[in-house]
Order: C-alpha cells, then structure tokens, then sequence
C-alpha cells in the first residue's frame, strides 16, 4: 500500500507492507477471530507472499488445508493507493498468478464434504475455473442439508460478459442468505427501489438479506417479515479496504454460532468499523472479546 495519497504508480513513491489480503480472505479470518469453524479454497505462489497469508489464516484458526501451493506461479498481489477524494487506483497481478489456479483438489472436495455452509463471494467470477468448483461445492453443501450466502461484490458491467449473467441469477436463487452492498441490492433483484428489491428477491426464494450501508449503518431484512437496523459505529476511517468483507465474516460466524440478527447485525457492524480504523486490509479483524469492547467504547453514529 503506497504511504501517500495521489495518483497512481508512476513515480517511485513509498510503499507498506506486505498484507495479507484478498477479499475471501479477509472474510476468513473474521470468521474464524470471532469463533467461527471456516476454511477455503485457494491457491498461493511458493512465495514469502502466499506464506504470509496462509500462516495469518492458520495463526486465526482457519482451515488451510485446501489452499494449495504453486510451484510455478506467484502468488496474487495487488498495489494500493488511495487518491485524495478516497478513492483507489490498483496494480493487480491476479490472472497470471496463483489466485487463478483453484481447483478441485482432494483437499477441496474433503472441506465441502463436511461443510455446514457455503459462502460464496462475486470476486470468484473474475477467476478461471472458480464457477465449476462452486457448482461442486453447492451441490455437496446442500446434499448435506446445508445452507448457503452469497456477497454480490459484483461489477455491474461484468453482468454482461458470457455466462456471468446466469451464474450470478443462479447463485442468487441458491443463496439463503443475501449479503449486498448499497447498489448492489438492486443489481441483484435486478429492481430500482429497497422495497421492491427486497420484495423480489424473497419471491426468488431468499430467507435473509443483510444490507449493508457503509457510513449509514446495515439493515436485515427476513422473508417472515422481521427487519432490524444498526446504525454504523463512529471511527476515524484510516483504510477502509476489506470492511465489507470483515462485516461478512462477522454476521455468517455470529448467525451460524446461533446469534440472532440483530446482535449479529452490531458484531458484523463493530467488526466492519474497527478494520477501518487500522491501516492494512484484513490488520483490525477481531476477536469476539476484541469487538465487545470495541462496542463498548465506541459511540454510535447519530
């Protein structure tokens, strides 16, 4: 991440880091601080780079035996900085790097085989092959009786390239529980306005959308009817990267942890704000402790 705020890479400015990073990533190791049993499909270069970030997922608690390790490809990295009105221009070394080279592996197929659930993030779409080893894992999830969610974190403009249309719809009927951000509700109901949105998407056969606001707080919205809404914590924001991804993390680990949604709606918040406030994508994830005192000390945004 570069020090300085400005644009792009190309002066010799200074940088820091590594992070460990990615956006499934991030959501991993929020889940597993907070006491969740989480693992994932990866693929990292045999490098200092992909070292660092399977030792930061292992050192929280997550599974990492079904993130495999290229000998021939680096592992996926990306070059940040923010602009001046906040936001970002990126340097990413994605499609020619590890992070594309997930696969089935044996390793793979044993995690889905005693999953509970599946989470599944719209950043898969931009790697090769992710969509097939989604299909596995949705079909072992479910034969087992499992449950799945699903954060958008999907480009309008990707919708229209080959089958991502489709695949999207139909991870959105897959999906029990729906995790947007802002405009992405409506890109998923494929609808302009919140009640209609959330309306439409109930029809398609989601249980539970969890909206989330960035500044204004997040929203959860059942199909039985029941709505809750937290206002978002007030933090002096330092890198908000990977906040949507900490907030995920938190509200799947609290919801399967048996937390109803509005307790689970206030860890997934305090989870999304503390990250803010420490530079580095995934560097203020929390643990459940971590986070109640966060709670406690922080004031709420009138």
């Amino acid at each position: 991440m570069a020090t300085t705020r400005g644009e792009g890479f190309r002066q010799p400015i200074g940088l820091v880091g590594p992070f460990p990073s990615g956006a499934p990533a991030i959501f991993v190791d929020q889940c597993a601080r907070i006491g969740g049993s989480v693992g994932m499909v990866a693929c990292v270069g045999d490098d200092d780079f992909g070292r660092l970030n399977v030792e930061r997922l292992r050192a929280a608690g997550a599974d990492v035996s079904a993130v495999a390790v290229s000998p021939d490809y680096p592992t996926g990295s990306a070059f940040v900085r923010y602009r001046t009105d906040g936001s970002r221009d990126f340097v990413y070394n994605i499609a020619k790097s590890a992070a594309a080279l997930i696969a089935a592996t044996p390793a793979a197929e044993a995690l889905f085989a005693r999953a509970g659930h599946l989470h599944v993030m719209g950043t898969a779409f931009a790697i090769p092959g992710a969509w097939e080893i989604t299909e596995e894992a949705l079909r072992a999830v479910r034969a087992r009786g499992g449950s799945v969610s699903f954060d958008p974190n999907l480009r309008k403009e990707l919708l229209a390239q080959g089958q991502t249309a489709a695949r999207f719809a139909q991870l959105i009927d897959s999906a029990d529980l729906l995790l947007p951000s802002g405009d992405e509700l409506f890109v998923a109901a494929g609808v302009d306005r919140e009640a209609e949105a959330v309306a439409a998407l109930f029809r398609r056969g989601v249980a539970e959308i969890v909206l989330k606001r960035g500044a204004e707080g997040s929203s959860v919205f059942q199909a039985g009817g029941g709505r809750f809404d937290a206002p978002a914590f007030a933090v002096e924001e330092v890198d908000p990267t990977g906040a949507g991804d900490c907030f995920g993390g938190a509200y799947v680990a609290c919801r399967r942890l048996g937390l109803q949604p509005a307790q689970a709606l206030e860890y997934a918040n305090a989870a999304g704000a503390r990250n803010v406030s420490v530079l580095g994508p995934m560097e203020g994830t929390g643990t459940r402790s971590e986070l109640d005192d966060f709670i406690a000390r922080t004031p709420r945004v009138a």
